[in-house]
Formats: C-alpha cells, structure tokens, sequence
C-alpha cells in the first residue's frame, strides 16, 4: 500500500492564532483562563490546553467576575459581548479574521437597511455568532429547499453572507437559487469561504480521485472537516472520518492499495504523523505528500498579548 497527503491539510492561521491566544493568556494570568465554547473543534486540541490550565464553559455566568476569558475561533454574538463587559470579564478575542470580517459586513448590510440571508448549518457557533451581529432582519438558509420557503420584506433589498467553512461547491448550488428567486440580491465583494477551507477542499479534489481510501483527521463537530470528507465522497471515492489513529479499523484497509489522508483546519499534524505511523504498522510502505497550495497567512494577536519581535 501507498499513502497521499494531501496539501495542503491541517491547522489554517485563524486556528493557530486562537490556540495561540489561549496559551499566552495562561502564561501571562496563569490558570484558570475560561473559553467559551470549544476554542476550536478538536478534541485533542481542548485536551491539550485543558491540562494546562485553560477550563471550558458554555456560558459566561459560568465564569467568576474579573477572570480571564477567551472567545472561541468561532465568534460571539453582540450579546454575548455586552454580557462579558456587564460581568467585568477580561476578554481576549479569538475569532479567526475571516469571520469577522463577515460579521463587519452584516452590520453594514443591516445598517444599508437590507434583510440578510445567511448559508449555514444551524446550531453551528460560527452561526449562532454572525446571526447574532443583527437584532433582526436576517434568515438563515441550509439547502436549496430552504430557498424556495424564505419569506422576506423586500425582494429588492437582500444581501447574502455564509459560514466560512462550508462545502464550495454545496453553498455555490445555493447561492446559484437565491440569484434565481431574488435577482437584485447583493453579495459580499469578496466570498466569506475562508481560503484555507477552499484550499482544503481542493486538495482532496485531487487526491481523491486517485485513492481507494480518504482517511480525515478531524473531530465530529468540524464543520470543515466533515466537508472535506463529503467532498471525497461526492467525487466517488470512500472516505472515513476519525478523530485519530486509535480510531482507524484495519478492516478498512482490505483490498485498498492506496489510502489519502488528510487534517481538518482544526486538526494538529502531531494527529497526522501519528495516523501514517498506525499505516506503515498495517502494511503502507511509502508515503508520498501531494503538491498543492503553499499557505502563509498570519493573523496578529490581541493586544495585550501581541508576539514580541526577536
């Protein structure tokens, strides 16, 4: 058997700076620090930083007055943050740029007096956060059929934004059905699928076709990572999901001569490295990384915990 990697694969720098974020507020406060909600959606990635201290919560009147607490990579609704302030929380901001950015875009939509369509998974905090940027006036879409079902005030005062981690190819079929039912919807300049979760995909589109086997590292609860192995899935290939290589079922590898592994945004290579160890174990005898997009983006931290320069 051979093994692919995929490029490229695993953390993207929104996820790097909010893991970042958390580990030099322990530093600098030391423990506890609180996080609302997973800080990003990986099981081994919240384990780690649990053991150092970091104590995770689902609400902030979870959280004592004046303690240390860091916003998840997924972003807060305004209420969320005028709760922090009333509490007298210390709050370091990790929400990942790019969803930010999507934030700052529904505010100005509503402010443009427009109703705004949302594409996302319901429930997701990504979600949750951006739809709670508005006190009103916005509609989330999960499916095409959704679209056939909206209600809005004015047709010809529509904006649309989505989840940056969604699948392309899902949310260009819906976007595709909102321009045909609603022609004078207005999009942002620049699309809200962030590029490392663009990248991502990609990279398994050309993996894909040549394996028997995708494998992607990633927790149940990543959005990017589920899309990654529908996308494998939908190109013909069988694909698999797992948190680590504990969970890798050598029954899997029966007849398969190549196996594509790739890593979530959210998914640490040490997970990677450890998956092609389990592989060479159960009979893989060359690991081979694929070419793809070299990323570079960096996203500066708060201040108050800012990088100093050497």
């Amino acid at each position: 058997m051979e093994a692919l990697l995929a490029q490229p694969r695993g953390f993207c720098a929104g996820v790097d700076r909010a893991i970042e974020i958390v580990e030099r507020a322990l530093e600098r406060f030391g423990p506890p620090v609180y996080v609302r909600h997973e800080i990003v959606h990986n099981d081994h990635v919240v384990r780690e930083l649990r053991g150092k201290g970091a104590v995770f919560v689902d609400e902030l009147d979870q959280i004592p007055s004046g303690s240390v607490v860091v916003f998840s990579a997924h972003g807060v609704s305004r209420a969320v943050r005028e709760d922090a302030e009333r509490r007298g929380l210390n709050v370091f901001d990790a929400t990942c740029p790019l969803v930010t950015k999507v934030h700052v875009e529904v505010t100005k939509m509503r402010r443009d007096d427009r109703e705004v369509i949302m594409i996302g998974h319901a429930g997701h905090p990504e979600v949750e956060g951006t739809m709670g940027q508005a006190e009103g006036g916005m509609h989330l879409v999960e499916s095409v059929e959704d679209v056939a079902r909206l209600q809005v005030r004015n047709p010809e005062r529509l904006s649309l934004v989505t989840q940056t981690t969604l699948s392309v190819d899902d949310c260009r079929a819906i976007v595709d059905a909102l321009k045909a039912r609603f022609p004078s919807i207005a999009e942002p300049k620049k699309q809200d699928i962030c590029y490392a979760t663009q990248n991502r995909q990609d990279a398994v589109k050309f993996m894909a076709p040549q394996c028997d086997l995708v494998l992607v590292i990633g927790s149940p609860t990543s959005s990017n990572s589920n899309r990654l192995r529908e996308v494998a899935e939908k190109i013909g290939c069988e694909a698999r999901m797992i948190g680590s290589a504990g969970e890798l079922d050598p029954a899997w590898l029966a007849g398969k001569r190549r196996i594509g592994v790739t890593a979530g945004a959210s998914a640490p290579e040490v997970l990677v490295e450890a998956l092609l160890e389990r592989l060479r174990e159960l009979g893989v005898r060359n690991v081979r990384t694929l070419p793809g997009a070299e990323e570079s983006m960096v996203f500066p931290l708060p201040k108050g915990l800012a990088r100093t320069s050497a």
